[in-house]
């Protein structure tokens, strides 16, 4: 599907037939494991987006401006969706800290 001429990651479609084999995965992998996996991957995309603005700016014919502009979205919406991760995290923590036994 394109909306607007951004085509998704087929990454995200990929995701979908692998639910088969989540239990194996679940088991594998610890709360800790992936969420590092995951804050590393907010990271990544934070560090493409400047080094793509970078190379806009030092005047690289091979970047254009809409690369630019999806690679910054995409890094803050990773960003905004790790802090909104976090405050539920917290959130939570407080709410069982919360708890008398």
């Amino acid at each position: 599907m394109i909306v607007n001429r951004f085509v998704p990651s087929s990454e995200i479609f990929s995701a979908i037939n692998t639910n088969k084999n989540t239990e194996q995965v679940a088991q594998s992998n610890s709360f800790g494991q992936t969420l590092k996996s995951k804050l590393d991957d907010v990271n990544d995309k934070i560090i493409d987006s400047n080094t793509l603005t970078n190379k806009m700016i030092s005047g690289d014919e091979n970047v254009s401006i809409n690369d630019v502009i999806l690679s910054t979205e995409e890094a803050k919406m990773s960003l905004q969706l790790a802090v909104q991760v976090r405050n539920k995290l917290v959130e939570a923590y407080q709410e069982i800290s919360k708890i008398q036994l």
